[in-house]
């Protein structure tokens, strides 16, 4: 099993979710913030979501507070605002830190297998990492860069 499938993580719901079992699945991690210049991404990455799921695509949404306190609220919140602001239904995780020493191991790894280009830490909400099958990361993407934008490397990645 891979690294990646031996982690877990909390939901907004506060149930553990093991990424054993997204193994055979293509993983698509995002650290998020319903108070940001990207938050809009929410709904490019719902729209990933409802085409390609059933093909194998996991979407999980992790919100954090490191980047300009843009997701103040607790899980309820956070959870409310998603649905009726965005209508997602994609898989989101309770708030957790992406950089410093309480990152959560989730992110400890994936800068570990794709630092960024001058600094592993991640440098704004809406940082992308996209996740094989086998668990193995394959690319990091930019808060500025659209879910649009991400499709082709799904589609490449679902095909596999």
């Amino acid at each position: 099993m891979s690294e990646f499938h031996q982690l877990s993580a909390t939901s907004l719901q506060g149930q553990t979710v093991d990424f054993s079992d997204f193994e055979n699945k293509v993983v698509l991690v995002v650290n998020t913030a319903s108070k940001c210049g990207f938050t809009p991404q929410y709904e490019g990455l719902q729209a990933l979501h409802e085409k390609y799921h059933e093909q194998g695509l996991v979407i999980i949404g992790f919100p954090c507070n490191q980047f300009g306190k843009q997701e103040p609220g607790d899980a309820k919140e956070i959870k409310e605002g998603c649905l009726i602001n965005y209508g997602v239904s994609f898989l989101m995780m309770s708030k957790v830190d992406v950089n410093g020493e309480h990152a959560h191991p989730v992110f400890r790894y994936l800068k570990s297998e794709l630092p960024g280009f001058i600094t592993r830490k991640i440098k704004w909400n809406f940082t992308k990492f996209l996740i094989g099958k086998d668990g193995k990361a394959i690319k990091r993407y930019a808060p500025l860069t659209k879910p649009e934008q991400l499709e082709s490397d799904i589609v490449t990645a679902l095909s596999k």
